[in-house]
C-alpha cells in the first residue's frame, strides 16, 4: 500500500511538474484596448469590449481572475470572433474558471479569445493568471487594422440579446460583438476598440444623469468608472469613429449649438493628442432627432482640424419594432447589422479599403 502511494504522488509530481502558469500581463498573452498592469503583474480593465488572446499546447486553461461587481464574457475556442460566441462566461468576485478542457489523449494546440460584454459601470475586471497542463505558446498576432469606437450604449451593445423593444435592460444580455462597431470590424478584418458608455453624451448625458462624466472626459482615462487615471496611447487606430448625440438630445432636451460645436472640437482634439493628425475621424448622426444631421455636421465643420468626416444615418435604416429593437428600444443584432451596412460604405471612400460585396456572418 505504501509503495502504490508513493507511485502516485510521483505520478501526480510529474503532471504538476508539466503545467505552466503564466501572470496576465505575460508577453503570451496579447490585449486589445485600454488596460492597467497592476503591482503583482495581473491586468486590469473596464471597458466595453475588451479583447484578450493566448495560445496553449495542452488538454485544458484555468483562468483566475476577479470582478469588482458582476461582469460577463464572451469565450471562442479555436475559433475568429463572431457575432455568436461558443460560451458566456460570468465573473463575480474572486473566481478561478475553467476555460477549456478535453479528453484527448494527446495535447494539442488550442487558441482562446475572450472579450468583456458588460461595460465599465457593471465591473472592473482583473486577469490575474493563465494555467494549463502543458505550455503556452507565443501570442497570436493582431489583425493588422485597428478602429477605434467612441460611443454610447449602442456601441457598447446595450439591450442587443433582448426578444422584446420593450424588455428592460439585463447586463447579461448586453454584447459589444454584436454591435455594429464590431459588425464592421468584421467586414474589413480590424480589431475593434470600444470606448463607450451607456447614457453618456458629448454635452450632457441621459437626462442629465452624471452631470460632467461625458464621454469628452471619460474618453481621456483608462478606465470608464474604475478610476480616472489619464490615458497613455498604447495601441495605433487605423480610424476613429464617433458615433455620440442620441444622449445629448435626450427628454426632449439638447445643448445650443455653439456649446455642441465646443464640446465636440474638445473630443476631436484629444483624439488627435492621442493619435496625430493622419488618422481619419469619422463622425456619425444619429436618427434620434431631426436637428441631428445639423448639429454633428456643423461640429465636423467648424472644428478646423483636417481628416474629419460626416455621415448621417437616417431615419427608416432599421425598423422599430421587435425585428431590428432589443431592450429599451436599442437595436438588436438585426439593426446593428442595418447600421454597419449604412457605414460600411463611408469607411470604404476614407480608408480606400475595398467594400466587401456580401459579408455574411
Amino acid at each position: 500500500m505504501k509503495r502504490t502511494i508513493l507511485i502516485a504522488a510521483a505520478l501526480v509530481a510529474c503532471v504538476l511538474c508539466k503545467a505552466e502558469t503564466i501572470k496576465g500581463s505575460d508577453a503570451k498573452v496579447s490585449y486589445i484596448g485600454r488596460i492597467e498592469i497592476t503591482d503583482d503583474k495581473a491586468v486590469s480593465f473596464d471597458w466595453s469590449a475588451t479583447t484578450l488572446r493566448l495560445k496553449f499546447k495542452g488538454k485544458n486553461l484555468v483562468m483566475a481572475c476577479s470582478s469588482t461587481k458582476k461582469d460577463y464574457l464572451n469565450l471562442w475556442i479555436d475559433g475568429e470572433q463572431k457575432a455568436i460566441e461558443d460560451k458566456v462566461i460570468k465573473v463575480a468576485g474572486d473566481t478561478i474558471i475553467t476555460l477549456f478542457t478535453s479528453k484527448a489523449k494527446k495535447a494539442t494546440e488550442h487558441t482562446v479569445i475572450l472579450q468583456k460584454r458588460t461595460e465599465g459601470e457593471q465591473g472592473t475586471i482583473t486577469i490575474r493568471e493563465f494555467t494549463t497542463d502543458g505550455q503556452f505558446l507565443q501570442a497570436p498576432a493582431p489583425k493588422p487594422r485597428l478602429i477605434e469606437f467612441i460611443g454610447d450604449s449602442y456601441t457598447c451593445g446595450y439591450g442587443t440579446e433582448a426578444l422584446h423593444r420593450s424588455d428592460p435592460f439585463r447586463p447579461e444580455e448586453e454584447n459589444p460583438a454584436r454591435t455594429y462597431a464590431d459588425i464592421l470590424a468584421r467586414m474589413y478584418g480590424a480589431e475593434a476598440v470600444h470606448i463607450s458608455h451607456s447614457g453618456r453624451g458629448v454635452v450632457r448625458n441621459y437626462g442629465d444623469y452624471g452631470e460632467g462624466e461625458h464621454m469628452v472626459k471619460l474618453y481621456a482615462q483608462t478606465f470608464d468608472q474604475f478610476k480616472a487615471d489619464a490615458w497613455s496611447p498604447t495601441y495605433e487606430p487605423n480610424l476613429v469613429v464617433i458615433y455620440l448625440g442620441t444622449n445629448d438630445f435626450s427628454v426632449g432636451k439638447q445643448p445650443s449649438l455653439a456649446i455642441w460645436c465646443a464640446y465636440y472640437k474638445k473630443l476631436l482634439q484629444k483624439v488627435r493628442e492621442f493619435h496625430g493628425p493622419k488618422v481619419p475621424i469619422l463622425c456619425l448622426a444619429s436618427p434620434c432627432d431631426e436637428l441631428m444631421d445639423d448639429y454633428v455636421q456643423a461640429a465636423v465643420e467648424r472644428c478646423g482640424l483636417a481628416n474629419v468626416h460626416f455621415a448621417s444615418i437616417l431615419p427608416g435604416c432599421y425598423r422599430m419594432d421587435d425585428e431590428d429593437l432589443g431592450a429599451s428600444w436599442h437595436p438588436n443584432y438585426n439593426g446593428h447589422r442595418k447600421i454597419a451596412s449604412v457605414v460600411a460604405p463611408f469607411i470604404s471612400s476614407i480608408m480606400g479599403w475595398e467594400l466587401p460585396v456580401w459579408f455574411n456572418e
